[in-house]
């Protein structure tokens, strides 16, 4: 009932904040580029950001139909509580005549969670370049009505339609991911000029010591970062963009700074390694980390895998995929927590450990760790939690993702 009513009222609200910002975007008017996909959109931004540095202004934080608009209006929730609302009325009209920002570019990460989200931001920002990752399920629960009502054959195909926004508001020129047939099938309706993408292009992929090469054009670009291989488009789509915009491109990337929860490495108790990619799942960027790690040169590595959330009807399939890319992987141990993995993806397994609740996990992971382990943490059910209790370091804590009052409740809640 409560999703019921929130749904209800998603839309006519946002386009009260929206309206408001529409004003401020007005008086800006600011050089737009959007980023959207179903994954690595931050990544993506933040790659940008360490070649445009204060050149621009970013929705750092904000991709929503409210995070947006939030944004251009200076406006933010911190805490995440209901009675927030009442501030955040009562400011949008007020900020809306406030100052405008002095940078003369504006990059925003863009996402569609539901269905007309993407029309709706997309018509707000008409982006002048809109760089498109990919297309793959996120929020897929959102979209499974549509495939009910046989306005699309599947979830995939309703998600790509509404990314399809985009490129179809952009002025100028939309750089894509050119190995994608959703994609691909939703460009013929922009009048931009399109740039594509291929991994084809890729030449070498290596990752060792907590470093990533990658090798194309005959030049390589080197991060101090783990990242997976699908990063490439990112990096390909941050040198096109800086030609777009006749900036020097830095190929050192020596300015970048990834946010909390993208493969960020810690030192854990017992002289282990903590690979920490919490921020969110995927089925597509799970698949691309898992084969990441896979990659990663250890003598001992366990994984600790979460559900994958808000999948609808293909949350069944999808999490007895994740078994057939983690069969072959030299994993001594493999531990399941949440009631998808355990439904669907131990029963595939033959060397798994399976938990409901993240502070049994946490239990598990404590007495029968040996010293020295790696351990790869993805997925939801609050496994940035049981982070928390195995770094070396405390203060680590607070490179952890979701670092919110409302999410210190829910994991104190989850007996973390």
């Amino acid at each position: 009932m409560i999703r019921r009513i929130k749904q209800l009222f998603y839309f006519p609200i946002a386009y009260y904040f929206r309206f408001f910002a529409q004003i401020k975007l007005t008086r800006w008017k600011p050089r737009i580029i959007v980023i959207t996909g179903s994954s690595g959109k931050t990544t993506l931004l933040h790659l940008i950001e360490s070649q445009l540095g204060n050149k621009a202004k970013y929705s750092h934080y904000a991709n929503s139909s409210y995070g947006i608009p939030f944004d251009i209006l200076g406006l933010s929730r911190k805490n995440l509580t209901p009675d927030e609302w009442i501030f955040l009325f009562l400011l949008a009209p007020v900020n809306a005549f406030r100052s405008i920002p002095k940078e003369k570019l504006y990059v925003a990460e863009a996402d569609c969670d539901r269905p007309g989200e993407g029309k709706f931001l997309a018509s707000f920002l008409n982006p002048e370049i809109t760089l498109w990752t990919n297309s793959s399920l996120t929020h897929s629960l959102n979209f499974d009505q549509l495939v009910s009502n046989k306005k699309f054959l599947s979830a995939e195909e309703g998600i790509a339609y509404e990314f399809g926004f985009f490129p179809e508001y952009t002025k100028k020129t939309v750089i894509a991911n050119g190995d994608s047939k959703l994609i691909q099938k939703q460009l013929i309706r922009t009048h931009a000029k399109i740039e594509s993408v291929s991994v084809k292009k890729l030449e070498d992929y290596r990752i060792a010591d907590g470093r990533t090469d990658f090798v194309f054009d005959d030049k390589k670009y080197s991060f101090n970062f783990l990242v997976p291989k699908s990063v490439f488009y990112s990096v390909e789509m941050t040198k096109l963009l800086m030609e777009k915009l006749s900036l020097p491109f830095d190929s050192n990337f020596k300015n970048l700074i990834l946010p909390p929860g993208r493969s960020t490495v810690f030192k854990g108790v017992k002289n282990t390694t903590i690979i920490d990619s919490t921020y969110n799942a995927t089925p597509d960027g799970v698949k691309t980390i898992l084969e990441m790690f896979d990659k990663y040169s250890a003598k001992n590595k366990w994984l600790v895998l979460g559900d994958m959330i808000e999948l609808g009807a293909n949350e069944r399939e999808e999490h007895k995929r994740l078994a057939e890319i983690i069969s072959p992987m030299n994993l001594p141990k493999i531990i399941l927590i949440g009631p998808r993995v355990s439904k669907y993806t131990f029963p595939k397994l033959k060397n798994a450990e399976k938990f409901e609740m993240p502070k049994d996990g946490l239990k598990y992971i404590l007495k029968n760790l040996n010293g020295g382990e790696t351990i790869l943490f993805k997925g939801a059910r609050f496994l940035e939690g049981i982070i928390e209790h195995l770094l070396q370091n405390k203060k680590d804590t607070d490179k952890l993702v979701r670092r919110e009052i409302v999410w210190q409740n829910r994991r104190i809640a989850f007996g973390l």
